[in-house]
């Protein structure tokens, strides 16, 4: 899927860029073929003013004086351009004659050839691809004149135009194309690692329903063997599948709570809540749970720090760290709690015991996993505390991290922000 979505991605780039650069092109072409048509439609029509004589009548046989150029530009002050440009009068009787030309020496076959087809037009004006010329007719008194510029220079230029615009947006496709492939491969390196995530939990929540099932079903065969027998009298059977169950109907729900989360995304309730009382709440049962361990639980409470946000999911967040830190504090071992406050709220749950390796602690937050596999499992885990924990962490806008050495032990650390 990731493939696909990664070809879709760089196939709508690449259209996208395709359509920007056709537009850019075809307005510079059209841009300059405008230009170059203005201009030789002005050379036109100020051959054909200066062949009536500036509103008089040209006698046919006089030759106009050939304009002064200036050098330096392609359009020239007086309307002529540099193209070549010459003027032809056709009189009554339909004599045709050279009246004058302009940088360029016109023989009789190019005057009777462009006249030839110009007359066959028989429009004001037209081009005339063959010869490469652009003509302009009008009619006077004593008959009409044509006047007939050479666009040669102008077809070359949109010709030059036109292979480097093609050379360019090949190129730039070339490089957009490297780049969409960049692009594509950094935008949806969050998404295949979700899908890889997701993928992932689903293969260990899959492995992990399995190991209970596979046990209920198993004391269940055994009970159903032995059907006269009382409830009593198999009462270890039942009792361990009791305990498979409710193993498995925890599992259920952390897995619905992180995927609820997922899917919805919705906002903490901002309802103000003593976090001091919420902490008192949770360290009580775990005194007992502590002492069972042979781990000493102690604490340093602020009070009175006050927290917007689901009182209940906090109350699950610190239940996380504390029953996280009296499996692994040791026997003997110590479990210290620290509240504090300030600019922001810390909750801090330290204790004994071997260490998280540096490795491991980049991966302590995903769910299932397991520095200690064999150990966790043991303790009847599944790798998905922690997971909760910082779900619950970033939902009221805070941050959890773990410090883990030899010398100091392990420190989970949460950051909240105060109610206002």
């Amino acid at each position: 899927m990731i493939q696909k979505l990664r070809h879709k991605f760089i196939l709508i780039n690449m259209l996208l860029v395709t359509a920007v650069l056709l537009i850019v092109f075809a307005t510079l072409l059209y841009s300059t073929y405008s230009r170059m048509y203005n201009e030789s439609v002005q050379s036109l029509t100020f051959t054909l003013e200066r062949g009536t004589g500036q509103g008089g009548q040209l006698g046919f046989g006089a030759q106009l004086d050939p304009p002064k150029l200036e050098m330096g530009g392609k359009r020239q002050q007086n309307g002529f351009s540099h193209n070549p440009v010459f003027l032809v009068s056709v009189d009554e009787s339909g004599t045709q004659q050279l009246v004058f030309s302009q940088n360029a020496q016109v023989s009789n076959d190019v005057v009777s050839e462009a006249m030839a087809h110009a007359l066959k037009d028989d429009q004001d004006q037209g081009s005339l691809l063959s010869l490469q010329l652009r003509y302009m007719r009008k009619t006077t008194d004593t008959g009409t004149l044509y006047a007939f510029v050479d666009v040669s220079n102008d077809v070359a230029m949109l010709r030059n135009t036109l292979l480097t615009s093609l050379l360019i947006g090949l190129g730039g496709l070339g490089a957009f194309f490297l780049i969409s492939m960049f692009l594509a491969n950094w935008a949806l390196r969050p998404v295949q690692r979700a899908w890889e995530q997701q993928r992932q939990f689903v293969a260990d929540a899959s492995h992990e329903l399995k190991t209970p099932l596979t046990v209920i079903l198993a004391n269940l065969g055994i009970l159903l063997s032995h059907k006269e027998d009382t409830i009593g009298q198999q009462q270890k059977w039942v009792e361990n599948t009791r305990e498979e169950a409710q193993r498995m109907k925890g599992l259920v729900e952390d897995m619905l709570f992180l995927a609820k989360s997922d899917a919805t995304r919705d906002p903490i309730p901002h309802m103000p809540f003593n976090f001091s009382d919420t902490v008192w709440s949770c360290l009580l049962p775990f005194e007992s749970v502590a002492f069972e361990k042979g781990v000493t639980l102690d604490s340093e409470v602020a009070p009175d720090l006050t927290l917007k946000g689901d009182s209940g999911q906090m109350k699950q967040l610190v239940s996380i760290l504390l029953d996280n830190a009296c499996k692994y504090a040791g026997s003997p071992g110590r479990v210290f709690l620290k509240l504090e406050g300030g600019e922001k709220i810390t909750l801090s749950v330290q204790n004994t015991g071997d260490p998280i390796p540096p490795e491991d602690q980049e991966h302590i937050f995903e769910r299932f996993y397991r520095a200690d596999k064999a150990r966790v499992h043991s303790e009847g885990g599944y790798g998905l505390g922690l997971a909760i924990a910082k779900t619950i962490t970033e939902s009221h806008r805070g941050r959890i991290e773990v410090q883990s050495d030899a010398e100091h032990g392990t420190t989970f650390t949460v950051t909240l922000p105060p109610a206002e």
